[in-house]
């Protein structure tokens, strides 16, 4: 075995790559798994203790050196490498066009929805998303029993019934009360919270948009008309809308808003539940006592209100079936909206 040791000693001083692919056949070689050293250590321990004692010093430095050797070489040759690479660059060659980012489909939406509103005079509002019970509850006309409550899974705050992650952004309606005289004419998008079964369907996380208007006259007349308009704006002139009554605690009389499925377009489907309507909003004239816990005279003032989920939205507008897929963060989906150039 001492004379093997020399002869393969001999070979590894006599090896000079000139290119990186012949390094790495000298590293497969010599100091792979199942290169040539590696066989000599299986070997050694095979040896009597007076052979191991004779070679062991031999064998180690045989490794050593080539080590060594594969290191020298593996630097020279990968700084020769990037200076060829960089002597046949030609730098006469235009510079890559920037790529655009992309933009995630909820901020698109919501800044479609934000210019339509303020075009008809509507004023951008925000409120927190920890909310107190009065706030979010309330002022809105849900009693401390109020069966309605049972409507929204709410998470509360370190087991806390006063703080908690607002089930709405209509909470934001009665901040902007509180605090303005009418008349009033606001809109408010933010996230919401709901402990509900995370599915196609549903999440328990979603944008709201909620919009109130407070004035002397106001009638239901004027919310169809502007929910016309809006629905138009946003879809375009060919959408369908379809009134239906409903309750709310904080609107009287109340009503949901369907529109027809675009995914299926009216034939039925998963996400319309094979109705061919998608109730997308609910609204109403706001109700008396909403008003009076708001310091606003019922009597003389008048109101509507209307709040809708961005992300249902936005699986009409883009053909979208799953509502997880604005929550999971796949490039490949977000990839498909891009920034405006």
């Amino acid at each position: 075995m001492l004379q093997q040791l020399d002869l393969i000693q001999q070979e590894i001083e006599q090896y000079h790559p000139n290119t990186l692919q012949e390094l790495e056949e000298f590293r497969i070689k010599f100091l792979s798994k199942k290169g040539v050293i590696a066989q000599l250590f299986a070997e050694f321990g095979q040896l009597t203790p007076v052979d191991k004692q004779a070679l062991g010093s031999k064998l180690n430095t045989l490794k050593q050196s080539s080590q060594e050797k594969y290191k020298i070489y593996a630097a020279q040759l990968q700084s020769i490498s990037k200076q060829t690479a960089a002597a046949n660059e030609d730098y006469t060659l235009p510079p890559p066009a920037d790529k655009l980012g992309s933009r995630h489909p909820i901020s698109i939406l919501k800044d479609k929805i934000l210019e339509i509103f303020e075009k008809i005079g509507f004023s951008v509002v925000e409120g927190p998303e920890i909310e107190d019970d009065w706030h979010n509850f309330g002022a809105l006309n849900f009693s401390p029993n109020h069966p309605a409550r049972d409507m929204l899974d709410t998470f509360f705050i370190s087991q806390s019934p006063d703080i908690l992650l607002r089930t709405h952004t209509s909470s934001v309606q009665i901040r902007i009360a509180e605090s303005q005289a009418p008349p009033i004419r606001a809109i408010s998008i933010g996230r919401v919270y709901r402990n509900e079964t995370i599915s196609a369907r549903s999440h328990c996380m979603f944008h709201q948009v909620d919009g109130f208007y407070i004035n002397k006259n106001v009638s239901f007349v004027e919310l169809k008309q502007m929910l016309l308009y809006f629905l138009r704006s946003l879809f375009g002139e060919d959408i369908k809308m379809r009134i239906r009554p409903s309750y709310f605690p904080f609107t009287e009389p109340s009503v949901e808003i369907d529109i027809n499925c675009m995914i299926c377009n009216g034939s039925g489907c998963n996400i319309c539940k094979h109705s061919g309507w998608l109730e997308i909003m609910g609204a109403g004239m706001v109700d008396p006592n909403v008003l009076k816990n708001c310091h606003i005279d019922p009597t003389t003032y008048t109101g509507y209100a209307f709040g809708m989920g961005l992300e249902r939205v936005a699986m009409l507008m883009y053909q979208i079936n799953d509502l997880r897929l604005f929550t999971e963060n796949d490039v490949r989906f977000l990839k498909q909206f891009k920034a405006d150039a």
